[in-house]
Formats: structure tokens, sequence, C-alpha cells
């Protein structure tokens, strides 16, 4: 027996961190924030679920307007950061399958279909 409280790692263990930015397209803001007021209220059971089997232990979501447009300002921790991306996008899940019709294509213009970018760099922290 460790001793650790749940959700705690080893001093060996590392959790994953990670953050990125998802353009909000044009005329798509009011939308989006209704669907994130779906995700907070009707559909937060649905969404604790998803990113529990996706294995998220933290999402925070920040709207940041830019000169270029607004962004939708994400931060996750995770065991495997990969392994949520392939999860939420690869998921047939109806809650999953909203999310990504609705928000990821609808609001953010994201291609499923296409190949991932590449992950972020992290350059200080």
């Amino acid at each position: 027996m460790s001793g650790l409280a749940a959700g705690e790692k080893d001093l060996g263990g590392k959790m994953q961190r990670y953050a990125f930015a998802n353009p909000i397209q044009p005329g798509k803001l009011e939308t989006w924030k209704g669907y994130v007021a779906e995700m907070k209220g009707p559909r937060k059971d649905e969404m604790a679920a998803s990113r529990k089997r996706a294995g998220l232990s933290a999402e925070i979501v920040w709207h940041q307007v830019t000169p270029q447009g607004d962004l939708a300002i994400v931060y996750w921790e995770a065991d495997d950061i990969g392994k949520v991306f392939e999860v939420l996008m690869s998921s047939q899940q109806p809650i999953d399958v909203w999310f990504r019709e609705k928000v990821l294509v609808g609001v953010h213009g994201m291609d499923p279909a296409s190949p991932p970018p590449p992950m972020n760099q992290l350059i200080f922290g």
C-alpha cells in the first residue's frame, strides 16, 4: 500500500498538462456560449462521464478575445494526453458525437477525419 490519497501520483509518476487554443469561427461565439451552457447545465453529467472515459482529470476553458478573432483556450491534465485526443475524436458515445459535431466541427471548424496537428511544444514552465 502506497499511502497516497486517491488521484495523487507517486514521485515517479507524472501527470501530463496540456494547453491549446481553438479559434471560434466568425459569427459562432454565441453558438459556442450556448453549447458551453449546455455542457455546464443539462449535459454536465454526460460531459463528466465523457471526460473520465477519456482519462481527463482536469479541463478548464477560457474565452479569449484577440484582434484576429475569438479563441477557446483549453487546459487539460491527464495521465496520457494523446489518449484523451484519441478517445474524444473516435468515441461513438452520444455525448462525444454531439461534442464533435456541434463544438469541434460546427464552432471550431475542425475536420475530425484530417490528421491532427502536431502537439504543442512547452517553451517555458
